[in-house]
């Protein structure tokens, strides 16, 4: 609704705020010292103790009727008649349930630009320069018991941009959601989204196609971007060694933004996540991975996965997928709903992802589906939208499971969150609640009341409903 506001009200305000911002008369010392920024002092964390709830550790399996200490961001204590500190608020948390933070290891959420498809490499190009973090999907998310996700580029070339791992902090600043000390990672992608077949674009006549068209094309691009990284990083190398040798005359090499993102690659500085779909073509990348000495960290959607798990298995990539989403096009045919448990048994560090803002909210029933489709036990599910996802992105030292000493990024549930009936009542992350349900619904209430009270008031009245005003 578009509020309408009389323009003297708008004056009347503007005034207000600018007399307020008016700094007094300062000496030079006094201005000098008013022009430094105060150093921002992070707000403590609060301290929360939840009692007697069923703990689904992941880890270290279910505990019954134990208590969790959430404090300092941290989770602190684990046990039973735990001892709340002073100052502590206390969750009964009896006959619910309590787990780690789902991790979404493919999302493309907050961001406001998915694909730089102009290229075929745009290694260059930082999912993190245009993350929204007002995206109402945030919330919706955390309303599903999603703590972290991995926000990458788009499929639209063979060597997309870099990613970013954010937790959902809802109503904070981008930089605050950047998950500290998350392995930088990149997408690449396989396939028809990269040659283009089925667009639109490129199916217009004096259309300029860009390459590569085909899957050998891709694999060249591949080949090509590597053997340029490779060059760029021996001329690095050689400068660098110069310097050290105390060489005054060395020069150093012109920075190459495209290469410097592959030569970390090469150096195991950075992950690749790839986007794939045929058993062919990611055994093709994991080929070329190894041609080149780099590691392939996860396949992305991988549907056909499962016929070529022993050697993703081999080359220690572990995978990510849909639980039950196929048949959309061609490349999709061949998957089958028992592919992660398939992969899981050779070995394969295994992930269910939503790749959809609006699926994200949902992953603990997609983890559910493994336990019919395959036989997985409860932890082994659960891990695949945990501890597995932490792995993959390389933070399972701090979130993905509960243990002392691990990020405070927890889930209460109203019921085990591998039911169709259940859902997250409080979303915690860092210690710090991001979700409650029950404040979710007094808010809805609050929220209505304030509408009715606007739509109400006489600015915001059509025209014909005004009372007459008196002409001065």
């Amino acid at each position: 609704m578009r509020l309408m506001l009389d323009a003297s009200r708008i004056r009347a305000g503007v005034l207000a705020v600018a007399l307020l911002a008016a700094p007094a008369m300062q000496l030079p010392a006094q201005a000098a010292a008013a022009t430094k920024p105060a150093a921002a002092q992070p707000a403590p964390k609060p301290t929360t103790l939840i009692k007697n709830a069923t703990v689904l550790t992941v880890t270290k399996g279910k505990l019954e009727n134990t208590d969790v200490l959430l404090q300092n961001g941290k989770i602190a204590q684990i046990g039973k008649n735990l001892t709340a500190p002073a100052g502590a608020s206390v969750i009964d948390a009896t006959g619910k349930y309590l787990m780690p933070g789902i991790i979404d290891p493919h999302s493309h959420m907050m961001a406001d630009a998915i694909n730089e498809g102009s290229l075929s490499v745009t290694s260059m190009a930082r999912i993190q320069d245009v993350l929204n973090p007002t995206a109402i999907n945030i919330y919706r998310a955390l309303a599903g018991g999603v703590t972290t996700i991995n926000i990458l580029h788009g499929s639209a070339n063979t060597i997309g941009g870099q990613n970013a791992v954010v937790k959902l902090k809802w109503g904070r600043p981008a930089s605050e959601m950047l998950f500290p000390g998350a392995m930088p990672g990149i997408k690449f992608a396989l396939g028809e989204n990269v040659t283009r077949k089925n667009s639109n674009q490129v199916q217009q006549a004096g259309v300029q196609r860009r390459y590569p068209t085909t899957r050998m094309g891709q694999e060249e691009v591949l080949r090509d971007a590597f053997v340029r990284a490779q060059d760029y990083k021996k001329k690095w190398d050689e400068y660098k060694a110069a310097v050290a040798k105390g060489d005054k005359t060395a020069i150093a090499p012109r920075r190459d933004l495209e290469l410097e993102p592959l030569v970390e690659v090469l150096e195991g500085k950075r992950y690749v996540h790839a986007h794939s779909y045929r058993a062919d073509e990611m055994l093709m990348l994991l080929n070329l991975a190894k041609e080149f000495g780099f590691t392939v960290k996860t396949l992305q959607h991988g549907l056909e996965g499962y016929k070529i798990a022993p050697e993703i298995a081999d080359a220690g990539t572990g995978l990510s997928t849909f639980a039950d989403s196929w048949s959309y096009k061609i490349e999709a045919y061949d998957a089958i709903p028992y592919n992660v448990a398939i992969l899981m048994r050779h070995g394969v560090l295994s992930t269910i992802n939503s790749d959809s803002d609006e699926r994200v909210r949902r992953l603990n029933i997609d983890a559910a589906k493994l336990m019919r489709y395959g036989g997985l036990t409860e932890d082994e599910a659960l891990k695949t939208i945990t501890y597995n996802g932490a792995a993959q992105l390389g933070v399972q030292d701090k979130v993905g499971s509960i243990e002392v000493g691990k990020d405070a990024d927890v889930v209460i549930w109203n019921a085990h969150p591998l039911s169709v009936y259940s859902s997250p009542e409080t979303t915690f992350i860092d210690g710090e609640i991001f979700f409650d349900k029950k404040l979710d619904q007094q808010k809805r209430a609050d929220m209505a009341r304030e509408r009715a009270e606007l739509e109400r008031a006489e600015p915001n009245q059509l025209p014909q409903q005004r009372p007459a005003r008196p002409i001065p």
